[in-house]
């Protein structure tokens, strides 16, 4: 014969009080949060592939901020080139015009600003750091502001204080890019079709012409002599302005093929939000359904125990 006790039967409705409510918080957990459960170990078995999945969308994520990092530089790199390419051909056009009107009253002056506007070029700064000075970023690689500066160096290697090491980029799962140009690369092949000289020797030589005594200066109406060798200087620009663009033209592709990588990724992970969502999103309308139940159930214990509170088996022994 089973036994019957008051206290038996309060701590039985109590315990089911207990379980409701809890049933309602977890409900009310997964409404609000729109989330099967709040940890790994809410999923049970499923935990080790969402970490599998949460890992791969974390790299992703990784590879698509380093994206935007490197887009960022190389989008400030082609403002860079294409500062020196305009400047380089501006230099070429000043130099055209003195043979066109037969004087060079104003050559030197125009480029003197031809070649600070390549020098700011090569200086150029994005982020704080200069684009081309390799890993020292914090110190300028163009060592001189004005003509007379760099003719009174010894060498244009010695106006140049970059470093040899470029930016490389891991952009994909084994792919990394170098995207980083160093301002004493910025070189063009001389008429000879080997010699490679640095676009500043094309400005050195024209201001070592202009002040030497015995072949200048530039100034007035140009001699046989000045204009044979300012024809000479043109052709160096036009080389020096083709090997510019070109290093433009890859930089640009560089651009084009990480805006393709990074598109690829953002399709990645998309489809890995989606796999996620699948294995930890709630179905809303189950969740609310669940949430009126575990509020019924509550409220259904809540009235056994306060019955229970109200009843004794003394009542009936009396």
């Amino acid at each position: 014969m089973s036994r019957v006790s008051t206290t038996g039967n309060y701590q039985s409705a109590l315990l089911n009080l207990m379980q409701a409510q809890q049933a309602q918080t977890d409900a009310g957990e997964r409404v609000s949060t729109r989330k099967n459960a709040t940890d790994l170990t809410g999923y049970g078995r499923s935990s080790e592939t969402l970490t599998a999945l949460k890992g791969a969308e974390s790299r992703v994520q990784g590879f698509l901020n380093t994206g935007e990092a490197v887009t960022a530089r190389l989008d400030a790199q082609d403002l860079a080139l294409n500062q020196i390419a305009d400047a380089l051909g501006s230099a070429r056009e000043a130099i055209a015009s003195v043979l066109a009107s037969d004087s060079s009253a104003t050559l030197m002056l125009d480029l003197e600003g031809q070649f600070q506007s390549v020098s700011n070029g090569l200086n150029y700064r994005h982020q704080g750091g200069y684009l081309f000075a390799g890993a020292n970023t914090t110190n300028q690689p163009v060592t001189v502001a004005t003509l007379s500066e760099l003719a009174a160096a010894p060498s244009v290697a010695a106006t140049l204080a970059n470093d040899q090491i470029k930016a490389v980029s891991r952009i994909a799962e084994n792919t990394s890019v170098e995207t980083g140009y160093l301002a004493d690369g910025f070189k063009f092949v001389e008429a000879d079709g080997v010699t490679q000289s640095h676009i500043f020797e094309i400005f050195r030589d024209i201001k070592a012409y202009n002040d030497n005594p015995a072949t200048g200066p530039l100034t007035g109406k140009p001699t046989d002599a000045q204009k044979t060798f300012l024809v000479a200087q043109m052709k160096r620009l036009d080389a020096a302005s083709t090997a510019t663009i070109d290093t433009g033209a890859r930089n640009g592709s560089l651009q084009k093929r990480l805006e393709q990588i990074t598109t690829s990724h953002e399709a990645q992970q998309l489809s890995l939000e989606k796999l996620v969502s699948s294995r930890t999103d709630v179905d809303p309308l189950k969740a609310v359904t669940e949430l009126q139940l575990s509020q019924v159930a509550v409220q259904a214990s809540a009235q056994v125990v306060a019955q229970l509170s109200e009843v004794s088996l003394l009542n009936y022994l009396r």
